[in-house]
């Protein structure tokens, strides 16, 4: 059986050489990208606004005991009830209650990334839940038997022939290349879902600690259904999403909207502070936040890598990287992807099993000049791979060739003993080893070394 390294590259290769896939993702990633450099024309300075941010979340994670505990009260204050889990296998029985209890069969999500991260359709599915995903993309890949492609648009990999054919196959409609259509289609099917759930489920783009809010960002309106409709609404959101306040939202919600998708602000940004009140006539009898660790705390002890934790899931980060364009994010084979998901994911899902995503990384740079809160993310990804080397988790091919190189370049003497041709078939060992040969020319020494001719001249 490969290991996840291995088939990470495995995969790479394939995905870096399959021309369709490429076409597909460059193209969607391309029009991206150019609303994005719109959008940034409408800030007066976007730099002070991406600093002013990076200060707001450094201060709330070097904070988030503090504002964390702050959230809750004001939360609870409300008739809401908050859920302390530390990690998935937590989250997903404190869930599984809440489903008992309501005597659940139907469930309403909205795209949330958390729920992915803990795998919370699996854990319904196997308990005789359904749980149906109600953004567009994220219903479209849970069609397909898939995992979300991007942070932001799930179903980024797939043309409007490819969501088609999969509509044709799976809700048996007409062969159709209309996207109206198909958009309806969806629509018509996910209506009646609203009213049949129990309970709905959304994440959470931020927390608000002073007034104990849960601030969720949509363009399509399935949020708001799927938490308003229910008689159960439960918000799962990871604990690095605290920010100090409401006030701060006018900052960050253009930031989001603006590095993600090139708007000014997404269609519907919704605010959740507790169940429906007495003189409410909408909204949901309860509501619970589920506040995630899962990790995040095993990053926050680690100060030189804490800033990963600023993280806003934008996507911009995704979308330039030279590497997610040619790899895709299936490859990744983890909940977040990309060059963010290369930083958090060894933290996030142990670094023994995800040490190669650092890797993973040309470091060129550009998802950090990107980034709306300033995460220095190429400097973090070389911190990643020091710590796999401190602790040892390198291979042991590697190790050994590490260990002779140093040696030679230290010693003259011993850099000398070998003959060229010799060390024409070292190179050519260790650079198999990484596949350098596979695609390029094999590295020659030359016949004699600059030191050998310096004594010959002399």
């Amino acid at each position: 059986m490969l290991t996840k390294s291995s088939q990470f590259q495995l995969d790479s290769e394939t995905k870096a050489f399959d021309l369709e896939h490429r076409r597909k993702i460059r193209f969607n990633i391309g029009k991206y990208n150019a609303a994005v450099q719109t959008g940034l024309g409408w800030y007066y300075d976007h730099e002070l606004a991406r600093e002013r941010a990076s200060y707001l979340k450094a201060k709330a994670i070097n904070h988030l005991d503090e504002y964390l505990l702050e959230f809750e009260r004001n939360f609870t204050a409300r008739g809401g009830k908050v859920i302390w889990a530390r990690d998935a296998q937590e989250a997903l029985a404190e869930i599984g209650k809440i489903m008992a209890r309501k005597h659940a069969r139907t469930v309403v999500k909205a795209k949330s990334m958390t729920t992915e991260e803990i795998h919370l359709n699996d854990y319904l599915g196997k308990n005789g839940i359904e749980s149906i995903e109600t953004d567009l993309g994220e219903f479209i890949v849970q069609l397909n038997g898939e995992r979300p492609y991007h942070i932001v648009t799930p179903a980024m990999h797939l043309s409007k022939q490819d969501i088609a054919a999969i509509f044709v196959k799976h809700l048996k409609i007409e062969p159709t290349d209309d996207a109206q259509e198909l958009v309806l289609t969806a629509r018509h099917l996910l209506r009646g879902k609203y009213t049949e759930a129990e309970v709905g489920i959304t994440g959470g783009n931020f927390l608000l600690a002073d007034i104990g809010g849960v601030a969720v960002t949509e363009n399509e309106g399935n949020a708001r259904l799927s938490a308003t409709f229910p008689s159960t609404h439960i918000a799962i959101v990871g604990i690095e999403k605290v920010i100090p306040s409401v006030h701060d939202l006018d900052l960050f919600w253009p930031l989001l909207s603006t590095s993600g998708t090139g708007q000014q602000v997404t269609v519907y940004n919704t605010i959740y502070t507790g169940p429906r009140q007495p003189l409410e006539k909408d909204g949901p009898d309860e509501m619970y936040v589920v506040l995630l660790d899962n990790g995040r705390t095993t990053l926050l002890a680690q100060a030189d890598k804490r800033e990963a934790l600023h993280c806003i899931r934008c996507g911009a980060c995704l979308n330039v990287c030279p590497v997610y364009k040619n790899i895709g994010g299936h490859t990744y084979e983890t909940t977040y992807s990309g060059p963010i998901g290369s930083v958090i994911s060894p933290h996030l899902g142990g670094l023994a099993e995800n040490k190669h995503l650092s890797y993973a990384s040309s470091l060129c740079g550009a998802c950090t000049s990107v980034c709306p809160v300033k995460i220095n993310i190429h400097n973090l990804l070389l911190r990643n791979r020091q710590q796999v080397v401190q602790q040892g988790l390198t291979d042991t091919e590697e190790r050994t060739a590490i260990r002779l190189w140093l040696l030679s370049m230290k010693s003259r003497r011993l850099l000398n003993l070998l003959p060229a041709r010799a060390k024409n078939w070292v190179l050519l060992r260790m650079l198999s080893q990484v596949g350098w040969n596979k695609r390029r020319e094999a590295l020659e020494v030359a016949p004699k070394s600059f030191n050998k001719l310096w004594r010959e001249r002399s």
